[in-house]
């Protein structure tokens, strides 16, 4: 299953093994237990003497595997061959069940290994989710540390009935002691904010302790990163807070137009990026949201509430908080999120597999979440608010290809119905006739558009009738020492270059107000 360059660079990495593991699988008479039996083989032929493999396991998922030292078990477990998206978790979680040391701060890992109490996690994950490796490599993390806490990633598609029994519409999909425990990408901090009652005080005080920064930037996609490297390069203090370093790129799949990068994907480029940052010696304050902004007076800076309670001050801020997907704003929608209303085909579509769908909204995201969905689902239906499709013409040319797409435009979504536990339909108003129409399905992808990070901002910036941060040609906001770049904003073109150039620029106007009004702590110190 696995080519010769492959297996060329397991058996380097293998080699940062310290302890002997084991690979004990609990097999059936499926196709997939052959399949697994040989990943498994052939993992273990490539350190024979540091990795092996039984086939005599117990467990009651089958196909399963658990990876733990000789003589130990550390409760990581995959009911999963973890291919596509999910081999590197199973890189990860042999290099760690093999005593590597994990990349995370000594803090974290402290932390995991004093929390109290049994977890039993289960994340229900498909293998083409790029958001899902992320919740499955931190959760086998927790588990390789403390011992009492136990995970297993299972592969939607490898147990429908699982899926169908627990009505599990999107992934990744955790439960904890087998009630529903969180959806969606989580990194491990966040998991560890849900199950450690005290660690948002202990990161509050922390966090409070802190000196003024000369630059501070809330958010940390594109915008932001860039805005940090460039104000970092000055010499200057320069602090990011945000909830999750990458942003919005760390739900975007494929990225092919981020000039010198020919083709990367999301959660690299985001990595990337925070990469970058640290080089820089940037303090990253990642799992934080910002909930109020206090313009500077006489006497203070300004400051930014943070949702723990913390306060951090910088004598500039940058608002990089970018944007999130658009909601349709039907009845059903907030019902039947996660049960049948998604926004990540790549993520879901393989939970769709054999049923109808649609796909809300015709310009570019859309129309590629159509054609991706029909290589899965038995049919899409794509419904458009306009009278024509405004995606790229080689998209539509594709989407129009596809025998089972069909195409609905001049079309008003008015319901996403129900029977109370998932989706079965969808309505909708045809604009030039007035008839209302309901599609019969299982799934509806919605794809229109970005709504920004604005809403704490309401009575302290100026924002458009849109909610975008209004910025001049420096991106300087109306507020004076605080500035803005991004998706947040009202510079057109919502692209992660424009943003990152954004950044660039919000930082030199930044340091142009500094040098301008009080002396950066370089600039003091020189």
């Amino acid at each position: 299953m696995l080519d010769a360059n492959t297996q060329t660079q397991l058996s380097a990495y293998f080699e940062r093994i310290t302890r002997p593991i084991e690979l004990v699988a609990s097999l059936d008479d499926r196709p997939a237990s052959q399949e697994m039996r040989e990943l498994l083989v052939e993992i273990a032929a490539l350190a024979p003497a540091k990795i092996s493999a039984r086939f005599d396991g117990q467990d009651a998922r089958r196909p399963s595997f658990s990876i733990s030292p000789v003589g130990a078990d550390i409760g990581v477990r995959f009911a999963a061959i973890p291919m596509g998206h999910e081999f590197t978790s199973l890189v990860l979680a042999l290099l760690q069940a093999g005593g590597h040391p994990p990349k995370v701060e000594q803090e974290v890992i402290e932390q995991i290994r004093d929390l109290e109490g049994d977890f039993v996690f289960e994340t229900y994950m498909s293998l083409t989710c790029h958001n899902c490796p992320d919740v499955v490599q931190a959760l086998n993390l927790m588990a390789v540390l403390n011992p009492r806490i136990r995970h297993v990633a299972v592969d939607g598609g490898l147990f429908q009935d699982e899926v169908e029994q627990r009505q599990i519409m999107a992934v990744p999909m955790v439960f904890l002691n087998g009630q529903p425990f969180g959806s969606g990408r989580m990194e491990v901090h966040e998991i560890l904010a849900k199950v450690d009652t005290g660690a948002a005080a202990r990161d509050a005080a922390k966090l409070a302790k802190k000196d003024v920064f000369d630059v501070l930037i809330i958010g940390g996609g594109p915008a932001g990163a860039a805005a940090a490297v460039y104000a970092a390069r000055k010499g200057i203090k320069t602090g990011i807070a945000g909830e999750r370093m990458g942003g919005q790129t760390l739900d975007t799949l494929g990225i092919e137009n981020y000039i010198s990068v020919l083709e990367t994907q999301g959660p690299q480029f985001a990595a990337a990026l925070e990469a970058h940052a640290s080089a820089y010696g940037v303090d990253l304050m990642n799992g934080q949201r910002a909930v109020k902004l206090q313009p500077a007076s006489d006497r203070e800076p300004v400051s930014i509430t943070l949702e723990n309670g913390a306060v951090l001050k910088g004598k500039t801020v940058i608002l990089a908080t970018g944007a999130r997907w658009r909601n349709v704003n039907v009845p059903g929608e907030a019902e039947y999120k996660n049960k049948g209303v998604a926004y990540c085909p790549h993520c879901d579509g393989p939970l769709y597999k054999g049923k109808r769908t649609a796909v809300i909204g015709g310009g570019n995201s859309g129309v590629e979440a159509a054609i991706d969905l029909a290589g899965i689902v038995e049919h899409v239906t794509l419904i458009e608010f306009g009278t024509a499709l405004k995606a790229d013409a080689v998209l539509v040319d594709k989407a129009r290809s596809l025998s089972n797409v069909t195409i609905i435009v001049n079309a008003q979504t008015t319901e996403i119905v129900g029977d109370g536990q998932k989706v079965t339909g969808l309505r909708y108003q045809d604009r030039a006739t007035g008839e209302e129409r309901l599609v019969e399905l299982a799934g509806v992808f919605v794809q229109i558009g970005l709504v920004p990070n604005t809403e704490w901002l309401k009575g302290t910036v100026e924002l458009s009738r849109h909610g975008e941060i209004v910025v001049d040609a420096k991106g300087a906001t109306s507020v004076p020492g605080v500035f803005a770049a991004g998706d947040a904003t009202t510079v057109p073109y919502k692209q992660i270059i424009i943003a990152a150039g954004d950044g660039a620029k919000a930082a030199l106007g930044a340091f142009d107000h500094l040098i301008r009004t009080s002396a950066p702590a370089a600039l003091e110190a020189a």
